[in-house]
């Protein structure tokens, strides 16, 4: 996808709260170009060296993998496991890396997961990725999977232990540069409604924070209200429907995570009021809409691309697994704006406008292999197939 945007879109949003000043040592040792990527951040997010610079796996491939998600129950999730079902496992199987997942879901139970990820250690499994969890509530749990030799990564999301693994897009830059591209967008004045996706969740959390610092340079912007989504499209637009109804107060934009904003969008057609600017995150559904009505929006934002993340953490895994060394303990990419002509050259003219697919960047666009080389310390190709 092409990465250029006029106005706004190319300088990072530095916000006080969130800037960074001194690199930890993982960071530090990148170099300058993917550095700038951490230049505004969640301060919670770990920057510091991993903890596997030097791990070597209890055995060698194949590798039984689980994969402990926190909710199935949206567009995004299933888009995210149907990589690996058809994708990344068959591709792993074929090259003698990985033999079998294990897949759970704790129903949004931070208790119910933490005992299918126990679970998952004490049966064997090599590596365990989980899925946009509370920043804490899985850490001693990930030092128990740690202290046994299984390595955990985070997937779309971050977590606070040092004994993880981050992978995901920067939601603090996602979050400031979709709300200043909404501002600049309902001409830098009045009342938007923010839909949150699920409040306590890292990535959920790091983009309202940044989002409401973005908007609050705007002193002719107000908020005048907040629902949450749960980045399930019937979740949001019940939540908007309700909250239009109850509230006539004029809205000029909306300003929705990803993966629920089809939802968002459903929910304005079917109030009666003016059509509004409202934040795009690669639902095929709302840019089939785009698609059909160009002049509604001029961008929209590649933050939680459900394949390409997907496919980030599980090459991480990989490398981790075969001994490469990871050089951080979180790998944040950039936000990636995108076009009225990508979505041209994504779907076709008789789109479909409930459609459960994603618009994404292309293979190579999330987190490309020369990239991925750099944040490891002895880097080498994942897929290279285990000789027989």
């Amino acid at each position: 996808m092409r990465r250029s945007l006029t106005g706004t879109m190319g300088a990072l949003i530095a916000v006080s709260a969130l800037t960074t000043t001194a690199w930890a040592d993982g960071v530090d040792q990148l170099p300058a170009n993917e550095k700038k990527i951490y230049e505004v951040v969640d301060p919670q997010v770990p920057l510091g060296a991993s903890a596997y610079k030097d791990f070597k796996p209890k055995k060698g491939p194949p590798w039984k993998i689980g994969y402990a998600s926190s909710y199935a129950g949206n567009t995004w999730r299933a888009a995210a496991l149907d990589a690996v079902m058809n994708d990344l496992l068959p591709r792993s199987k074929e090259a003698g890396l990985v033999s079998e997942v294990v897949v759970t879901q704790s129903d949004l139970k931070d208790a119910v997961q933490i005992q299918q990820m126990r679970q998952m250690v004490d049966d064997g499994v090599d590596a365990i990725i989980i899925c946009c969890s509370n920043v804490t509530a899985l850490n001693q749990t990930i030092e128990y999977a740690y202290k046994a030799g299984v390595p955990v990564f985070s997937f779309s999301g971050y977590v606070t232990s040092p004994y993880a693994i981050n992978g995901a897009a920067n939601h603090a830059q996602g979050g400031g540069e979709m709300a200043t591209w909404l501002a600049e967008k309902i001409g830098k004045k009045g009342n938007v409604l923010l839909v949150s996706g699920i409040p306590g969740f890292a990535s959920s959390d790091s983009f309202d924070k940044a989002a409401k610092e973005a908007l609050a340079k705007y002193p002719d912007i107000n908020i005048v209200g907040e629902v949450a989504g749960k980045w399930t499209d019937q979740v949001a637009q019940v939540e908007v429907q309700k909250f239009l109804a109850t509230n006539p107060t004029q809205i000029d934009g909306i300003l929705t995570q990803g993966a629920q904003e089809n939802g968002v969008l459903n929910a304005m057609l079917q109030s009666g009021r003016d059509m509004v600017p409202i934040t795009l995150g690669g639902e095929a559904s709302a840019a089939c809409y785009w698609r059909q009505n160009p002049e509604w929006i001029d961008a929209g934002f590649h933050i939680w691309p459900p394949r390409r993340e997907m496919q980030q953490m599980w090459e991480i895994m990989l490398r981790t697994l075969q001994g490469q060394g990871p050089k951080v303990q979180s790998f944040l990419r950039p936000v990636l704006p995108f076009t009225i002509d990508d979505v041209r050259a994504a779907i076709p003219e008789d789109c479909d406008l409930n459609s459960t697919d994603f618009v994404e960047p292309k293979a190579d666009g999330w987190f490309p292999s020369a990239i991925a080389d750099q944040y490891f310390e002895r880097p080498a190709d994942p897929w290279k197939p285990v000789a027989q």
